[in-house]
């Protein structure tokens, strides 16, 4: 596929997911439907979709239109590409542009606009984030980097690097998170590489890392991870400690693969339904990393932050305090019920846990950590609350 012709297929994507379907279902619909499209052209295909996404408003306001088209012109535009040679309607190029297209000046738009947020959660995050709301909005709008964990419990991270580097994989330290790396060349090869397929590194974002760094894990200990997703912070917990892992989730297909993930990693973890953890209790550590709106995360789904709505976010609220609720008989006495989400909304993040606070007895607020997305990691908040005992 030529540029252009790539630039007409994420038009038509963009306006799929633009009338309400989800952008992953939209792209693999694509790609089924194209069956000329190489592996080079899908992922080329993918990152200007999800690149406009992440510019949605700016881009559209740039293009003349909220539409794949007109989002894909302010793109161009944006990247200082001539749209006169990518839009010229010739073969499966898009049609050339019209006069009114591609004039929008960026620097008269919103605040809003610019930083490609929904009018109605400008002021929340507002709230949120006070003077970082800029900063942190302007990193949502950039592609995520790709960051590995380094499992301690079969190497270090200066041995990472080398055996990644053997692999053609080019990575260095993140500056602050001891397990981190960050990849910095060949990414896609590294599901296939040695490093990987041995568990000497996993796939995981460094503020997640980070957070899990910060748990009081100690040998011996009894470790619920309560909504396990994959299981990565499962594995990240056994790989810190002599720790007794049990993961679950109210949806246990969610954690289909992680007894091949554990056993690359070299650790045990247990899986269990929601139906058997009541004999399994109390835990030292319980893990609640509840479902959210993922506003720290949502340069990795952009389209997510375009389905929130008010009401979405108030469901999601009550959907987290169940869920704590739900956990907080699990915790044994002097045990720890860590709260978390990748969110940066204060309504999901502290106020959750000051209510929680607010009709629990018998328990005390002991941390906190507020990691805020920049260049090497995304949002993450977790709190670390602490049974009385």
């Amino acid at each position: 596929m030529t540029p252009p012709a790539r630039i007409a297929a994420a038009i038509a994507i963009l306006d799929r997911v633009l009338s309400g379907e989800a952008a992953e279902r939209a792209l693999t619909g694509w790609a089924r439907a194209s069956r000329f499209a190489g592996s080079g052209d899908r992922a080329a295909v993918r990152d200007l979709v999800y690149a406009a996404l992440r510019r949605r408003r700016s881009a559209g306001w740039i293009g003349g239109a909220d539409t794949g088209r007109g989002m894909m012109i302010g793109l161009a535009r944006a990247q200082g590409q001539d749209t006169g040679a990518l839009f010229t309607g010739q073969g499966h190029a898009p049609a050339p542009l019209l006069a009114d297209e591609g004039q929008g000046d960026l620097t008269a738009a919103p605040p809003a606009v610019r930083l490609d947020q929904p009018d109605w959660l400008w002021p929340l995050l507002g709230d949120s984030l006070g003077d970082a709301r800029d900063r942190v909005c302007a990193v949502l709008q950039q592609r995520a980097t790709v960051m590995l964990r380094v499992n301690l419990g079969k190497g270090d991270r200066a041995g990472a690097i080398a055996a990644l580097a053997a692999a053609g994989i080019a990575a260095r330290p993140h500056p602050d998170i001891r397990t981190a790396l960050e990849v910095t060349d060949n990414a896609p090869k590294i599901k296939l590489s040695p490093p990987y397929l041995t568990g000497l590194v996993e796939l995981q974002d460094a503020a997640s890392q980070g957070a899990m760094l910060r748990l009081p894990l100690s040998d011996g200990m009894r470790v619920l991870d309560y909504c396990a997703g994959g299981g990565g912070k499962a594995l990240a917990m056994a790989a810190l400690a002599q720790v007794d892992v049990t993961a679950h989730d109210a949806a246990p297909a969610r954690m289909a693969d992680l007894p091949a993930r554990a056993a690359r990693a070299g650790v045990v973890v247990l899986r269990c339904g929601t139906g058997g953890l009541a004999g399994l209790g109390p835990y030292d550590l319980v893990l609640v990393d509840a479902p959210c709106s993922g506003s720290g995360a949502w340069r990795r789904a952009p389209d997510a932050r375009w389905r929130l709505t008010s009401a979405a976010l108030d469901t999601l609220c009550a959907t987290q305090a169940r869920i704590m609720d739900q956990a907080e008989p699990l915790v044994a006495p002097g045990g720890v019920l860590a709260y978390a989400t990748c969110s940066v909304l204060t309504a999901e993040n502290d106020a959750q846990v000051a209510r929680f606070m607010s009709r629990m007895s018998g328990w005390r607020h002991v941390a906190r950590d507020m990691f805020l997305p920049d260049a090497l990691q995304d949002g993450f908040f977790i709190a670390q609350l602490r049974r009385d005992g």
